[in-house]
């Protein structure tokens, strides 16, 4: 406590430091939901009825992205200790370990994705369905429509899963704005390629959910060319190391596998959400997959504070300070909870603006008037994001101090065992649609935020404990 019997993360230096490098970081991420937002816009005023293509075949890339994301965070995480330890220099070995992890697994999953996607499709919509009024799509033709567009995505796979290692290292490194330009700069390129594909500018066909799938990969490839050139130039990096203490890998290794799983639980339970919301009807989709749009464009917000307050307990971590790992991660978990009330009020008061910027006013699908039926459930979305970030920066705090798998069983139960039957039985058997989608996902994410939230207070508030060494991942 302080003179003044405000407590330590309450002092301006810490806030100003989590403000410093969470805001370039924030701004960086949200380059990433632009290129998603981008693409739903473009579709949505020129196909809107494609949505459900592409929003479907996030369930095996989403799952895929989720997991590499994760295994990847150990190079965030030794580089900041590192880093933090004054030893920034040696963090080339980190980097190089992490890039050929990346490479290895981004081709991993285009032999994994590409022949399984047509089977795994045709299943999910045909095979196991639930039969009843559904679409005016037949389930054939949306499982041949998803698969194809899936295929497209699988493609940019080894792309993202470099460019993830790149951002991370930069960040860890603090030079965060590097990334942030870079990643606004493939927004950029990602709009050009979406008008040309799915808006069919420049005398090009319009390829609809193809074309999305195509501008996102092409985007990807050419951030890959930017960020390699920049980590060669201006990092440690350029110095190709791998020496390091024994069992380091190892622990770049476990320290990401459970953000993997978590990110499994997250990422899969949400895009398994687009499948049951389609098996209502694609208008249900629709709806749902532009609310989500919105919840997960709040969500960068919340992954800048996460990331940040990531960074700033590892380096304590490193340098085995508990108060300064218990201080960073109170004032993230503070700092996530303030902006998660004011992104809610925003989205709340800006509901008709945010609906009318995301589709036409005249898309109508399966019958329903798109706009008027987002509008409906805009409440549920400002509700949701409101508890959105807690669950991330909560576990991300435990992550950074070796705690892994207690976070991750966390997530598996809040997003498979609650979410999808809760999304299910509202959505779907209780016939409240996407309306009972969102009121499931805000229940999961509820839970979530709150259980890591208490996990994490558990885990570094006692006043008597130490520092815990690397070895402890409970």
């Amino acid at each position: 406590m302080s003179r003044r019997g405000w407590p330590a993360w309450v002092r301006a230096s810490e806030i100003v430091d989590l403000v410093k490098l969470s805001i370039p970081i924030a701004i960086s991420r949200f380059a990433m939901m632009v290129m998603s937002l981008t693409d739903a816009i473009v579709l949505g005023q020129n196909a809107p009825d494609e949505l459900p293509y592409v929003l479907n075949s996030w369930l095996p890339i989403g799952v895929m992205l989720g997991f590499s994301m994760g295994i990847l965070l150990g190079v965030q995480v030794l580089t900041a200790e590192l880093s933090g330890q004054g030893r920034a220099q040696e963090t080339s070995r980190v980097f190089w370990r992490g890039i050929w992890v990346a490479l290895v697994m981004g081709l991993v999953m285009i032999l994994l994705v590409v022949p399984l996607a047509g089977p795994l499709f045709e299943w999910v919509f045909v095979g196991i369905a639930p039969q009843g009024e559904g679409s005016s799509v037949s389930p054939d033709v949306i499982a041949a429509e998803t698969a194809s567009v899936t295929r497209i995505l699988a493609l940019g796979l080894p792309g993202f899963t470099l460019t993830t290692v790149t951002a991370m290292y930069l960040e860890a490194l603090r030079r965060p704005l590097l990334a942030t330009g870079t990643m606004y700069a493939g927004a950029l390129v990602n709009l050009v390629f979406d008008l040309a594909f799915v808006a069919g500018w420049w005398g090009l066909p319009q390829l609809g959910a193809e074309g999305v799938a195509i501008a996102t990969t092409g985007t990807r490839y050419f951030l890959l060319v930017v960020f390699a050139v920049m980590i060669l130039w201006l990092t440690p990096a350029r110095r190709y190391t791998i020496q390091g203490p024994v069992g380091e890998f190892a622990r770049q290794m476990k320290v990401g596998t459970g953000t993997a799983i978590s990110n499994v639980a997250e990422w899969g339970g949400f895009n398994a959400t687009f499948v049951i919301a389609t098996w209502i009807s694609l208008a249900a989709n629709v709806v749902y997959g532009y609310a989500v749009q919105v919840m997960g464009l709040a969500f960068m917000v919340y992954l800048g504070i996460a990331t940040a307050t990531s960074v700033r307990v590892a380096e304590h971590f490193g340098r085995r300070e508990l108060d300064g790992m218990r201080d960073a991660s109170r004032l993230g978990v503070v700092a996530t909870l303030l902006t998660g009330l004011v992104l809610g009020l925003i989205v709340w008061l800006l509901r008709d603006v945010i609906t009318l910027a995301m589709v036409r006013e005249d898309a109508v699908v399966d019958g329903v008037i798109i706009t008027a039926a987002l509008a409906t459930v805009m409440w549920l979305v400002a509700l949701a994001t409101c508890f959105d970030g807690l669950q991330a920066t909560a576990s991300m705090a435990l992550r950074s101090q070796d705690v892994v798998w207690s976070p991750t069983v966390l997530h598996l139960g809040s997003f498979f065992v609650l979410m999808l039957p809760l999304g299910y039985h509202l959505g779907l058997t209780l016939g409240r649609g996407a309306q009972g989608m969102l009121e499931a996902a805000a229940i999961a994410l509820f839970v979530a935020g709150i259980a890591q939230v208490a996990l994490l207070e558990w885990k570094t508030a006692r006043p008597n404990g130490r520092a815990a060494e690397p070895s402890s991942v409970f």
